[in-house]
């Protein structure tokens, strides 16, 4: 379970405070609007991609460590954009570019790590999500 508390300060910005738990110091992450605030911070959007990339980069990462595959230096790169009536996020490219070329075996266990992240499989049903991975030559 995850708790964050929320708090509006005002002019288009607001911070979340982390719960305090176990393991856990009571992080704080800053979010403003990027149109009409003052767009120093991180945008919903923006951190909402920034959680999808963790989880699919953790999932991969759980997967890496039992299997001993180093992927230290995975890059993700998340694009979102809203729906035409920009009610909802309509469309999310995942970009990876993998340091290493694993094999075929090793790709496929890696790929599949990361499709199983539970946030990708939390959004809207319409919503298009694409992936791609890079791997060097």
């Amino acid at each position: 379970m995850a708790k964050i508390s929320m708090t509006y300060d005002g002019f288009q910005h607001a911070t979340a405070l982390q719960e305090e738990r176990e393991n856990a110091r009571g992080k704080t992450v800053a979010t403003d609007c990027p149109y009409t605030g003052k767009g120093e911070e991180l945008s919903p959007l923006e951190l909402t991609g920034t959680g999808l990339a963790g989880c699919c980069l953790i999932s991969m990462g759980t997967l890496a460590m039992r299997q001993k595959i180093d992927i230290s230096g995975v890059r993700l790169d998340v694009e979102l954009s809203w729906t035409e009536t920009n009610d909802r996020i309509g469309k999310i490219d995942l970009t990876f570019t993998m340091p290493n070329n694993y094999s075929a075996k090793e790709r496929m266990m890696l790929e599949r790590a990361a499709e199983a992240c539970p946030i990708k499989h939390s959004f809207h049903p319409d919503t298009k999500i694409s992936v791609s991975y890079n791997y060097p030559e």
